[in-house]
């Protein structure tokens, strides 16, 4: 288009100086002027003309360039899968069939081996308590151990030395975990006491709970299909967005036991679980 606008400008000098050169052709009187004066004439219309050609051919040149033409597409392909995507949740609550019970024994010396000498003496004290319960070694482990001073309430002079254990063992009758608890709490053997419950197979209930998850996210997509008038296909991706157990609170007792049995109602443990499912459509 460009070119085609330069070349429209010479159409239009050419035309100026046919215009112009008419213009200045000899009239009726030009025969009656004399030849000297013809003679001039004639080349001052001719030079007048081209000046007017070659401003006419500048400004045709000096003209911005145009082009024009039908606006181009841009076409982008993308393979966007088709199908169902949802989220499928399940709650299962199961009775607890394990317990943990974790206890503590600590002692305050003026010097670091005298706290652990006596730490010693009554860690073997408590785990010669639990194994009076039946426990196996197996079932029971230590936890924790610690040794640190003491320091007086300046903060700057150490006034002895504090040493902690904290044995925690396997309890498989959790109605009966009340009476653990008593047992090792007993006679000072442990100053500290805890039980919590548990699964002894947590994988099994995982599965379950995911298997329910799956099935009701199946469900909603059957039911996303239906409503859309298509029909649901395979799965094609299964994700597992979360999972997580509530269970009854943890029981704690002091060095001192209740005169009467410790009763704990281990009531049920709940898994809850998420689950995102990929369907495709045919």
């Amino acid at each position: 288009m460009g070119l085609a606008g330069r070349s429209g400008g010479g159409s239009l000098a050419a035309a100026v100086t046919s215009r112009r050169l008419a213009s200045f052709a000899p009239q009726g009187d030009l025969p009656n002027m004399p030849a000297s004066l013809r003679g001039i004439l004639i080349p001052v219309a001719v030079a007048t003309v081209s000046a007017i050609v070659v401003a006419a051919a500048i400004v045709a040149a000096n003209r911005p360039t145009v082009i024009l033409g039908a606006p181009s597409a841009s076409v982008s392909s993308s393979s966007l899968g088709t199908g169902v995507l949802v989220t499928g949740d399940a709650t299962i609550s199961k009775k607890p069939d394990i317990s943990f019970v974790s206890a503590g024994v600590e002692s305050q010396q003026a010097t670091a081996a005298a706290a652990q000498a006596d730490l010693a003496g009554k860690a073997a004290k408590l785990i010669n308590r639990i194994k009076a319960l039946g426990v196996p070694d197996s079932d029971f482990t230590t936890s924790g151990y610690w040794l640190g001073p003491v320091y007086a309430p300046s903060g700057q002079t150490i006034t002895g030395y504090r040493a902690s254990e904290q044995l925690r063992f396997k309890w498989h009758n959790v109605d009966s975990v009340g009476k653990a608890l008593d047992a090792v709490v007993q006679e000072g053997a442990a100053t500290n006491a805890t039980a919590s419950f548990g699964l002894a197979d947590p994988k099994a209930a995982a599965a379950e709970a995911r298997s329910a998850a799956i099935a009701d996210a199946r469900s909603k997509a059957q039911a996303m299909a239906a409503a859309a008038g298509v029909k649901l296909g395979q799965v094609i991706r299964v994700s597992d967005l979360s999972s997580y157990s509530r269970g009854p609170a943890p029981m704690s007792l002091g060095a001192t036991a209740a005169k009467d049995a410790t009763q704990i109602p281990v009531g049920e443990l709940e898994l809850q679980v998420s689950v995102e499912v990929d369907f495709t459509i045919v």
